[in-house]
């Protein structure tokens, strides 16, 4: 049964992005939300982050004439690992 759900998982198609930051301690409750994604939490350098890797990643999908949800998964992971601010 296991192995169905790992080939159903694999068929499935991304249709938004969720980033989370899990370090902010001054109290205030960051969200930042797009079309397909939404930022959550944070410090605000961390929620600044995720925000600038998920915009041009989300650019660099569409500058390739493509939607979210038609880009496979290890490219989109390819994406906002590169996107990801050093």
């Amino acid at each position: 049964m296991s192995h169905r759900l790992s080939r159903q998982a694999a068929t499935k198609k991304v249709r938004a992005l969720l980033g989370v930051g899990l370090d902010q301690r001054d109290g205030h409750k960051r969200v930042t939300q797009g079309e397909k994604f939404a930022i959550l939490g944070g410090s605000r350098e961390t929620h600044e982050r995720l925000t600038e890797t998920v915009v041009k990643t989300m650019e660099d999908i569409s500058r390739k004439g493509q939607e979210l949800e038609d880009t496979e998964p290890r490219e989109i992971a390819d994406l906002l690992h590169k996107n990801t601010p050093a």
